[in-house]
């Protein structure tokens, strides 16, 4: 989905507004660069590192789509064959 955006005025600087969404997207949070290609401007991530775990985790709880599997998984017996042995 595109959308036409205009300038805004920053000091004595101009710029735009990236929507929260795209920012978490494409995980912009911690800042971004912007390079001019032929095609435009690509902005991707500043720094191109891996999420830390915390935010691993986080993003993996946001993400529902998974859960239903994960809760059908673990109600098929996963700890069968996992019972307690008395002989230790």
């Amino acid at each position: 989905m595109s959308q036409v955006q205009r300038p805004i005025r920053i000091g004595n600087s101009k710029g735009a507004r990236i929507p929260a969404h795209l920012i978490r997207s494409y995980h912009l949070e911690r800042g971004f660069i912007m390079k001019p290609v032929q095609e435009g401007i690509l902005i991707a991530p500043a720094d191109g590192s891996k999420l830390t775990l915390e935010e691993s985790f986080a993003e993996m709880a946001a993400d529902r789509s998974d859960q239903k599997l994960a809760l059908e998984w673990a109600e098929t017996g996963l700890t069968d064959g996992l019972e307690e042995d008395s002989g230790f």
